[in-house]
């Protein structure tokens, strides 16, 4: 099977994995979980890299909004 992280082959036999186990993926470190046997499903624990991004999208814009209101209040001066 293959780190739905890197594309690395992880060397481990499918009939031997259970359920909520944890392995380790040597070429990126990524720490996957087994969470489905049938048809095998893995996650990569820790992987909001996506979320994160969006929260910090969603704070620049929160910032341009107040530097607006800031430009705002300055030309009503």
């Amino acid at each position: 099977m293959n780190c739905p992280k890197c594309d690395a082959v992880i060397d481990v036999d499918q009939e031997d994995l259970d359920e909520g186990e944890a392995l380790s993926c040597d070429e990126c470190g990524a720490t996957i979980t087994v969470t489905s046997l049938d048809p095998l499903e893995l996650e990569v624990e820790g992987d909001d890299d996506d979320e994160e991004e969006e929260d910090d999208f969603d704070f620049d814009e929160d910032e341009d909004e107040d530097e607006e209101e800031e430009e705002e209040e300055d030309e009503w001066k």
